[in-house]
């Protein structure tokens, strides 16, 4: 019995040990590039009231500077839009540096002197995530920091009305829970953005202030939804990287009805495609980009401040965040195109596939698909270009003039960004009105790029694959054949959709001839939450992609889709088999907070059992392990006294 006891002890220690292992290592290397500062940042502190530095001695507000902008605002005369970035737990106030520095940089290379003034708050570095009785006072010291920074622009004309918050971890809660505070005013803060900050719940609950400020900023979110549904918060996870706060837990607790509620992990946000640590997080140059670009797009340019108009920041966000298209939501679509040429730029494609690579010198180059003949044969029309150029490059024909078109609109707003090319694709029965289609492959410049269209029959192109059980140890196999014809494939990848599932997705690609070709990319998309996935790699290649997932599916609605933009003539092999290191690894990732909360627990039950018998009985319980040994004293547990060594 005893061996068999040491052997399942051993058996579980081992199991715990490849899954943590595969929680603090089995993800990819950092590809987020450093920001650097070109000059010494300096912060100025900004002065508070006396009875707000009297109430918060350990707190600060500072304003981040750079060169000769930090000598311009000394007397803190400012003039931009206001910033205000929250550290998180044991966070430095001086991390807002990445932020401040890019959004200068950027400023100085714009016309017109717009800017943004990036304000930090020091919390003392304190331990918020451990201990939540300070949580409250930082929301309080937040409130008297916004209205502080909005009194430095009293002698403007058309001085900012709100702030624009950046909180990372906990800052970010702390940043929703000002709407709890009874005397705060909505209206000073309509934009939130949270990086890696655990929303749904705390990563570990140790104390009850911390599950008390969690229940308040949650109730008041729900209960005051509609009176709440102006404040835009988009809300960012890092990856599998951060294995301090999992993404799943960076989801908005809000009602998926509230468009101005945006979650997504940074995998997924455009011109990112990165896994960022819990503290890479701040300064991912790809990410502090997309951030700087959207406060940019955000400026209302009457005002030179944020834009109050909640339609106009979701447009915004999602253009940066979400979807890089060729234009804005809120841009006009559908406006008509003069496209006036002469006719040998025209060329009309009769083949079902193009593709065109353009050649050194510029020139102007179009292509005309008829939609007559493909209408009841193809459902769909698929197009990319190496150009990532985002303008209008592919339009509709309304009216054909001899070989050139004369009249056409622009259809390219549905255009994707993905790493190595953009990809449009176009719903034949959306375009009953368009009599051909026109691909724009212009290089004026002499920029040499590849353009490759098909039509497609998207049923022909969908394939249904089961993955494995979960408890197959990567003994089955799943596996499809795609054939070699096509740009563009989609594996519909069935019963995948648990967060403690974990699968090594294998795609191997053969071509019959070697040529040059454009990359392949591989699009893990999950329909219920925006945590899609990309993978990059040549032709032929054989690719692992890790098929696992930051939140458990809802209802039967929807299934994981698995995206192969492929190169033609070249066959593909998908295979599935579940990963028994990945699925431990993602058990520890959900579930390990737990194990030590649980220990802790059941010691204190053993223990309080052990000292009812001793009360009830007045002996303590003997051992029944082998030989025999002396009873406690009365006045000690039995749990403290079995840990003494046998000789004593």
């Amino acid at each position: 019995m005893k061996i068999a006891t040491l052997a399942l002890y051993g058996f579980a220690v081992v199991l715990l040990a490849v899954g943590l292992r595969e929680l603090l290592t089995g993800f990819e290397e950092n590809r987020c590039s450093m920001t650097y500062m070109f000059e010494y940042p300096e912060y100025r502190r900004v002065a508070l009231p006396r009875r707000v530095a009297r109430l918060y001695p350990a707190y600060g507000l500072y304003l981040y500077g750079e060169g000769l902008y930090a000598q311009e605002t000394r007397a803190l005369k400012l003039a931009g839009a206001p910033v205000l970035f929250l550290p998180g737990n044991a966070g430095s106030y001086k991390q807002a540096r990445s932020l401040g520095s890019v959004a200068l940089r950027k400023a100085e290379s714009m016309e017109g002197g717009l800017h943004f003034n990036v304000f930090t708050v020091d919390f003392n570095e304190e331990l918020v995530a451990l201990y939540g009785g300070s949580l409250l006072k930082q929301t309080h010291f937040l409130h008297e920091s916004i209205k502080a920074i909005l009194r430095l622009y009293k002698h403007l004309r058309t001085p900012p009305q709100s702030v624009v918050v950046v909180g990372h971890s906990m800052g970010g809660v702390v940043a929703r829970a000002l709407y709890t505070l009874p005397r705060f005013n909505p209206n000073l803060v309509s934009l939130i953005i949270t990086q890696a900050s655990p929303h749904l719940a705390p990563v570990l609950s140790f104390d009850p202030y911390l599950l008390d400020f969690y229940s308040a900023v949650r109730q008041r979110w729900v209960n005051q939804a509609n009176k709440l549904r102006n404040v835009t918060v988009l809300s960012i996870g890092g990856g599998y990287r951060d294995y301090l706060v999992r993404s799943g837990l960076t989801s908005l607790p809000c009602s998926p009805k509230d468009p101005n509620k945006l979650s997504l992990v940074a995998t997924a946000v455009p011109r990112t495609w990165v896994s960022t640590d819990h503290l890479s997080i701040v300064w991912c140059k790809e990410l502090v980009l997309a951030t700087v670009r959207a406060f940019f797009d955000l400026i209302d340019p009457e005002t030179r401040q944020f834009t109050d108009n909640p339609e106009a920041r979701l447009s915004v966000l999602t253009h940066h965040f979400i979807r890089n298209p060729v234009r804005m939501l809120g841009d006009a679509q559908d406006q008509p195109v003069s496209i006036v040429d002469s006719p040998e730029t025209w060329s009309e494609v009769n083949t079902l596939r193009l593709a065109y690579s353009t050649p050194k010198e510029g020139q102007a180059k179009y292509f005309l698909f008829a939609l007559s003949s493909r209408r009841r044969a193809y459902s769909h029309f698929y197009c990319r270009s190496s150009d990532l150029e985002m303008s209008g490059w592919v339009f509709g024909c309304m009216h054909k003039n001899g070989s050139s078109c004369a009249h056409a609109v622009d259809l390219s707003l549905g255009t994707e960004l993905l790493s190595p090319y953009k990809v449009l694709v176009l719903t034949l029965a959306d375009l009953a009105a368009v009599t051909h289609l026109v691909v724009s492959a212009s290089n004026l410049n002499g920029k040499q790029f590849t353009v490759e269209c098909e039509w497609q029959r998207r049923a022909s192109q969908t394939l249904t694959l089961p993955v494995t059980h979960v408890l197959s140890s990567g003994l089955t196999v799943s596996e499809a054949t795609i054939p070699s014809s096509g740009l563009l494939h989609t594996i519909r990848l069935l019963h995948f959709h648990q967060v403690y599932q974990a699968f090594r997705i294998t795609v191997a690609s053969q071509c019959k001839a070697q040529k040059e070709r454009l990359p392949n990319v591989y699009v893990m998309t999950v329909p219920w939450f925006r945590e899609d996935s990309s993978t990059t790699v040549g032709v032929p290649s054989l690719t692992e992609i890790s098929g696992m997932l930051h939140t458990s599916r809802s209802d039967n609605s929807s299934d994981v889709l698995l995206q192969l933009h492929t190169a033609p003539n070249c066959q593909y092999r998908v295979s599935v088999r579940t990963s028994l290191p990945r699925v431990l690894g993602q058990i520890l990732r959900f579930y390990g907070a737990v194990v030590p909360v649980y220990t802790a627990v059941t010691l204190l039950l053993a223990c309080g059992g052990q000292l009812s018998s001793i009360l009830e009985s007045g002996v303590a319980p003997m051992s029944r392990a082998g030989g025999k040994r002396p009873a406690a004293p009365q006045n000690q547990p039995d749990c403290l006294y079995s840990a003494l060594p046998a000789q004593l």
